[in-house]
């Protein structure tokens, strides 16, 4: 049965390299034709000089987050007012900020708290969200219509404003609840791409011919359908990761985020705001590194989704 078992889709629903298995067919051939759709992709990606560059990027800032003892050696909060506002120079290339802390250390531990909160919020509206997507479209019925009139209500949620107005009910701002609200307010894109995806491939004649042996509704959800949202969830993933560095940012920047003494680029951005026309480059330096990494994001969902959808080859 692995010629049943290896069927996938690309992002839209369509059987990866055919309209599914047929009993003429080796016993490998889903497997083949599935394997061959993630090796083009990966090639036609590896020669995208677009999405090799953001890949790259988002290296760097990751490896920031992760080890930032590899960039700098300053300690961010060894602060002197003596030094505030310094411009930059060879030994310091961000200068100092009001404080008189290390602009370049400050830059490069901001990093850390925008990208675990984006970590963790995409992974969980991932689980969270691609669970109920996946039952709202394999049962239908009251299952579909509960799940879906839940999403409903969270869609009628403004993001910006529900964000806020729970932050503000919190009364903690911390890389948790920031997380928490994120993930609540953006599970049901997810959940809503998921259901589309399985209620579109669940009568495929593949899924019939494994329903028809015996294969039971949990082997058919995640062995034969789930592997047809993979495509299109994993390019909304990469490009919420992106939507959710920005919205840790600007969550901050508005006083409902993260806190001093906390460290983000969206709290150098907040601080510094007032001193654009004298000092241009304390808000230039953190906005530049926020602008790099949404963006290189977003290509990278843009390139995965062109390499994973035969359409668009």
């Amino acid at each position: 049965m692995s010629d049943l078992t290896g069927a996938s889709t690309a992002v839209g629903g369509a059987p990866i390299g055919g309209e599914g298995p047929t009993p003429d067919e080796p016993a490998t051939g889903g497997k083949e034709r599935s394997a061959s759709l993630w090796a083009d992709a990966r090639r036609q990606l590896v020669r995208d000089p677009v999405f090799m560059l953001a890949f790259v990027y988002i290296l760097v800032v990751s490896s920031m987050a992760a080890l930032p003892g590899l960039w700098t050696s300053q300690d961010p909060r060894d602060c002197s007012t003596d030094r505030s506002r310094i411009s930059p120079s060879w030994d310091h290339p961000f200068g100092f900020n009001t404080l008189g802390c290390d602009y370049y250390a400050h830059a490069i531990y901001g990093a850390r708290p925008s990208m675990v909160i984006a970590i963790m919020a995409t992974s969980a509206i991932v689980l969270v969200g691609g669970v109920l997507g996946l039952l709202a479209g394999y049962y239908g019925g009251w299952v579909d219509t509960i799940i879906s009139r839940i999403m409903d209500i969270f869609f009628s949620l403004p993001f910006l404003l529900g964000a806020i107005v729970f932050l503000t009910v919190i009364k903690r701002q911390n890389i948790w609840t920031i997380t928490l609200v994120l993930f609540l307010l953006a599970w049901p894109t997810i959940a809503r791409i998921i259901r589309g995806s399985v209620i579109s491939s669940k009568d495929l004649d593949y899924v019939q011919a494994a329903r028809a042996v015996g294969a039971g509704n949990g082997r058919l959800m995640f062995r034969h359908i789930l592997p047809n949202a993979v495509a299109p969830m994993l390019v909304y993933a990469t490009i919420v990761l992106g939507s959710f560095v920005a919205a840790e940012a600007t969550l901050t920047f508005l006083g409902v985020g993260l806190q001093p003494p906390a460290q983000s680029w969206g709290i150098m951005i907040s601080d510094h705001q007032v001193y654009f026309l004298e000092d241009p480059w304390l808000l230039l330096f953190p906005c530049g590194l926020l602008v790099g990494t949404v963006l290189s994001f977003i290509l990278m969902g843009d390139a995965l989704r062109d390499a994973l959808d035969p359409k668009f080859r």
